[in-house]
């Protein structure tokens, strides 16, 4: 079904390009609303709202809507999900709040629960409410496929609109109100306050075409809590539903309603109507400056990068030509010298080429997944779509991965063909399912929604062993055919003695320097990455995103050449690995960022939390490192081919 979505939106705009203003991605297309006395076959009068799993920014663990004591509703049918949604740990499920179009209500029930506090396993249930409230577990809840909004004002009379909402909030023992107490007038110390009611605004926006009925264009909610004075007949009046942390004894009833009304509203547009909450967020106001003056650093950067390699090495060339040509008996010097040994294999090349092979496969699913994004197929609206664009992407690339491998490995001088091929095949991806089969068993042992289920799991693997897998073999049994890599200069039988080099040349301080520039220029993106996985926010700016993504390629290449030529000059001819690694290392970068990230932004507090941000973050740092390594080594690898292809060599 994920990858239906995904490939129809792409036969459509190849198939019929005159009629791309025509179509809307699956799943993605308006729809019309009518009150009850109109409603017809294309215009429905009920709205249906979806609950999605609860998470909190202190914990890692996010739970499905059924864990939770609230009200039900049975026998309606879960919407269907695709692999995206399912590896993100989204869990969306119908909900006993259903309205009709243009019909307010006022104080409607929805449910009672009531708790023993004598009997253990209602008394627990109440506990894990209140565990929820102290640990700001927020409730999402979705109508035509939008996110209902809790929208409040912060500093600077700004208006913040929450995708999400509290269960509730708690006092503390020395009367210190904790997360939404500090907006509202609650005061009792050591006391916990559940939102059992919500006032809901539904906006709509009539359609000005010949077709009938209105569109959904916002869904915004108000939270409170209610002490309702009749329990069976709630009026939504008295004081707010406190539930005292010191009672050990009698009944706790808690009283669950809503209000709901309509209001047309003539200003957003259904295709922008989910502006509102993009532009409102936190730290996504980003500072356009800063981004073009990073962008500005970067190309100043490169432009630099670019006239120093290209002045240098032309000097360089025109005068070892001109040698050649006036016979000039004068020794060879700088980095023609190692014209013989420049590429001689390197030490373990079978692991360097399965590393090649697979930052290759992440190297195009990165591409194009973000080309995709750009062009609006994976926006945040399409739930679970980038994610399930990247798994299916990164199956079906084996085929390069096995090629890259192949032929790298058979350019080193390699003949365990066989090894080569399944380590390609399972070394990479091996180690990030073990990670992530470990993160799995955490998750699943807490209870936890994000937990895969078994059926996924099984799935994930059909799709490694069964297409990936079969995909890599057949590249590198193409790869493998085709003929070793031809070099412009023979290799020496005796390897040349390396001199004693600089502090500078030395291959540890190179490749730390190396991953600094490209680092540089990725930072800021990292950030809001950061919050979109670990803060849930909603993340939508892939056009910044595909543009860092080229400078980034930029940067990686060029800082790379550049202490290649370095060493080249300095008669160090070890390049492959220290090319590599040199770009690789910003990954390293990364990881440092990530932890100060951990303990300077995020409040997740727990052991499982812990592990489980530290498991995730390293399967990324892995992915990021074979990624920039891979580029390096090409940049590297096609500059050492174009410049001794220059030089006459005797």
């Amino acid at each position: 079904m994920g990858l239906l979505r995904l490939l129809l939106p792409a036969a459509l705009l190849a198939a019929a390009s005159p009629l791309a203003w025509a179509f809307y991605l699956p799943g993605l297309a308006p729809v019309n609303f009518c009150d009850d006395k109109t409603a017809h076959g294309d215009c429905k009068s009920g709205i249906e709202l979806f609950v999605n799993r609860l998470d909190s920014v202190e914990s890692v663990l996010p739970y499905e809507y059924a864990v939770f004591d609230f009200c039900q509703t049975s026998g309606e049918k879960r919407p269907s999900e695709n692999l995206g949604q399912v590896l993100f740990g989204e869990r969306i499920e119908p909900s006993p709040y259903k309205f009709t179009f243009k019909a307010p209500e006022t104080c409607k029930s929805v449910c009672k629960k009531t708790y023993h506090l004598n009997v253990p396993e209602e008394k627990q249930k109440l506990e894990f409410l209140k565990k929820s409230m102290l640990l700001n577990y927020q409730h999402h809840w979705i109508v035509d496929n939008m996110p209902v909004t809790w929208c409040y004002e912060v500093e600077d009379n700004q208006k913040f609109c929450n995708p999400g909402f509290p269960i509730g909030c708690y006092i503390t023992k020395d009367a210190k109100p904790k997360d939404a107490c500090v907006i509202n007038e609650f005061r009792e110390p050591d006391t916990f306050y559940i939102f059992n009611h919500v006032d809901i605004t539904i906006s709509y926006h009539n359609v000005e075409n010949e077709q009938s009925g209105s569109r959904l264009v916002a869904a915004k909610l108000e939270p409170k809590s209610y002490k309702h004075t009749n329990v069976d007949h709630p009026d939504c009046s008295g004081p707010p539903m406190d539930i005292s942390n010191m009672a050990t004894s009698g009944d706790v009833q808690i009283a669950y309603t809503y209000s709901v009304k309509f209001e047309e509203n003539r200003e957003i547009r259904w295709a922008s109507r989910w502006d509102y909450i993009l532009e409102s967020m936190p730290h996504t106001r980003i500072q356009w400056f800063s981004i073009m003056n990073s962008l500005v650093i970067v190309l100043f950067l490169s432009g630099m990068v670019a006239m120093i390699m290209l002045r240098t090495l032309h000097k360089d060339i025109a005068r070892y030509n001109q040698m050649d040509s006036t016979e000039d008996a004068q020794e060879e010097f700088g980095w023609k010298l190692v014209h013989g040994d420049i590429f001689r294999p390197p030490r373990k090349g079978m692991l360097l080429s399965v590393f090649l092979g697979s930052g290759t496969q992440i190297l195009i699913m990165t591409f194009v997944t973000l080309f995709f994004a750009c062009l609006g197929f994976l926006s945040p609206a399409n739930r679970g779509a980038l994610m399930t664009c990247a798994v299916v992407l990164w199956v079906l690339l084996g085929t390069p991965a096995g090629y890259v491998a192949a032929r790298f490995y058979k350019s080193f001088g390699g003949e365990k063909w066989k090894t080569n091929v399944l380590l390609t095949a399972f070394l990479c991806p091996g180690v990030v399912f073990a990670d992530f089969f470990i993160m799995n068993l955490i998750l699943w042992g807490e209870g936890s929604s994000a937990a895969i289920p078994f059926g996924t799991l099984v799935a994930v693997l059909a799709l490694w062993f069964c297409i990936s897998v079969p995909l890599t073999f057949i590249g590198a049994y193409f790869g493998f055919k085709k003929n070793a890599i031809e070099h412009p200069v023979r290799t020496n039988q005796i390897p040349r003695q390396i001199p004693e080099q600089s502090f500078y040349t030395k291959p540890l301080p190179g490749i730390i320097m190396g991953g600094i520039l490209p680092f540089g220029c990725i930072f800021i993106q990292l950030f809001f990455i950061q919050n979109s996985i670990w803060s849930h926010q909603t993340y939508y700016m892939f056009g910044f995103l595909f543009l860092v993504f080229i400078i980034l390629v930029i940067t990686c290449s060029e800082a790379t050449i550049l202490l290649c030529y370095f060493h080249l000059c300095a008669e160090d001819y070890h390049w492959q690995w220290r090319s590599f690694l040199t770009s690789g290392f910003t990954a390293v970068y990364f990881l440092i960022y990530a932890i100060h990230y951990f303990f300077s932004k995020l409040q997740i507090t727990g052991t499982a939390s812990t592990i489980l941000y530290f498991g995730y973050t390293m399967i990324m740092v892995l992915i990021f490192f074979l990624f920039t390594g891979t580029i390096g080594f090409f940049a590297c690898f096609w500059f050492v081919t174009k410049i001794y292809s220059v030089v006459k060599v005797d």
